[in-house]
């Protein structure tokens, strides 16, 4: 099995642009784009199952195991439609993450696509209090188009290399002649954090770029909630490791 596609509805999009948000650092995709999907309403398009996918599956609210999937929803605007490509896993090596690129691209390309835009996260080894957002792209044009203070253009020497589809589907976006982009939020690098405050960033500069409708503020009080956990982790942490250390300076050993 390639690509098993199962197709919950067969419309038609005018001029969509695709915004993308897979887990990776800090999830501050993820957190994005399920965000979005959630607050405009965005209906389920089709699940995306494959071989490709971790060998593993998710326990559901039911108590039932489901496969590992990604999934693409769309919402009708005003001026251009939408779609959003979310799910809780990536491919799993880069075979895996060309071809399902390729898949995803052809699908847009059905529905007449013009525009991508991907979201990921720059990992920081402290927890950013204002976190930044960069942005590459594939081509000079989407880059001034979307240009704004919250964005920073300067990103060569921030990050190495994009891995994964978000950085992958621009690349081979390029190929098609799809105009692409990347928005990239700083986040704390540790592989346990939740990076809300990252993905609050991204949703301001999607909302601003797109007038989608977005109450960015009711993420305002979650992050605070996160964070009074982390700094209270932390400091039990520290606090075990001092004794730790104390009860290792009081044993000594016979050999």
């Amino acid at each position: 099995m390639e690509f098993e596609i199962k197709e919950f509805e067969k419309i038609k999009l005018k001029d969509p642009i695709l915004i993308e948000g897979l887990p990776g650092i800090g999830n501050v995709g993820k957190i994005a784009i399920d965000f979005m999907i959630d607050s405009v309403g965005a209906k389920k398009m089709m699940e995306i199952y494959s071989s490709h996918f971790p060998h593993s599956v998710f326990v559901n609210e039911e108590n039932l195991v489901d496969l590992p999937k990604i999934e693409v929803y769309y919402k009708k605007g005003k001026k251009r439609d939408f779609l959003f490509v979310s799910g809780d896993i990536q491919p799993l090596d880069e075979t895996s993450c060309h071809a399902f690129c390729e898949t995803i691209l052809n699908i847009f390309q059905k529905q007449g696509g013009k525009e991508i835009i991907t979201l990921g996260g720059i990992g920081l080894p402290k927890i950013p209090k204002q976190p930044l957002v960069y942005c590459t792209a594939n081509e000079k044009a989407i880059i001034k188009k979307y240009k704004s203070k919250s964005i920073n253009t300067n990103i060569f020497g921030v990050v190495g290399p994009i891995i994964g589809v978000s950085g992958l589907l621009i690349g081979l976006a390029s190929k098609r002649k799809i105009p692409g982009m990347i928005l990239l939020a700083q986040t704390f690098g540790h592989p346990t954090y939740i990076g809300i405050r990252g993905a609050r960033e991204l949703l301001k500069v999607l909302k601003n770029s797109f007038e989608l409708n977005l109450d960015i503020e009711s993420l305002d009080k979650e992050i605070e909630s996160i964070e009074k956990e982390v700094d209270i982790s932390s400091k039990t942490l520290s606090k075990l490791t001092k004794a730790m250390s104390a009860q290792q300076d009081r044993v000594s050993y016979i050999g």
